[in-house]
């Protein structure tokens, strides 16, 4: 009985023409939080698949690497990984300034082998920080909007509570009439607003946090594969970790 009876007073109030009493600036502001909630949604799913994806493939290509016995297997193993795989990009890229640097250095004759070899060093280390950028980048993909989402939307929503609580109390003072009724109905929707602004804000910043802690282990993943990536294409042979 309790919820008909609210249910019954809210409608008595008016909330249920809520989205047909909105003017121009509610629409605008109601719209611009229903397109920051989807946006939103739309980039903590893909987001969340792509960063599982590439946590999921991460050591199968890493270990793959590193356990195949012939480099050129394993440059053939890296070709076959899909295109949004970044670790088998950032190897192919430092295999790919190797071949350049060998061809170009045939082709420009012996130079001596300690200039060969710092050249060399050089080539592959500006391949792999350009890699490891590149593929950072793509990793954060979305993460701008999301903190835009998350900082901005609450504000939005305020804009649409202030304009409304506004107009609601125009309309009294020109009805004359300051009962509850009256008075409730109108604030209630615009304070409607600053919650679609809460309900957009919320899930964008927790995703916000939790991609970009996730991204950080990512990015430090880069830089310990592109480290090892350096020695074994610089020098021949890798130089394996202390743990």
């Amino acid at each position: 009985m309790g919820g008909n009876t609210n249910a019954e007073a809210m409608k008595a109030m008016g909330f249920g023409d809520l989205i047909h009493n909105f003017d121009p600036l509610g629409w605008v502001v109601f719209v611009t939080l229903v397109v920051m909630s989807f946006l939103s949604w739309y980039f903590i799913v893909a987001n969340g698949i792509r960063n599982a994806t590439v946590k999921a493939r991460a050591d199968k290509v890493i270990d793959g690497f590193w356990g195949n016995g012939s480099t050129q297997d394993a440059i053939r193993e890296l070709e076959a990984q899909p295109r949004s795989e970044p670790f088998s990009k950032i190897a192919l890229d430092a295999a790919s300034a190797v071949a350049h640097h060998q061809q170009a250095t045939a082709a420009a004759g012996t130079t001596g082998r300690l200039a060969e070899s710092l050249s060399r060093s050089e080539f592959i280390d500006r391949a792999l920080r350009q890699a490891v950028a590149r593929e950072s980048m793509r990793l954060e993909g979305g993460m701008t909007l999301l903190a835009t989402v998350g900082s901005a939307a609450p504000f939005v929503g305020l804009l649409g509570t202030v304009w409304g609580i506004y107009h609601a109390l125009i309309k009294i003072a020109a009805s004359g009439n300051a009962s509850m009724n009256a008075v409730a109905g109108p604030v209630g929707e615009a304070l409607i607003m600053t919650a679609f602004g809460l309900f957009a804000a919320i899930p964008a910043l927790f995703a916000y946090n939790f991609f970009s802690r996730s991204n950080r282990v990512v990015y430090a993943r880069f830089d310990e594969f592109a480290h090892d990536l350096h020695d074994f294409f610089a020098t021949g042979s890798r130089v394996e970790s202390q743990k």
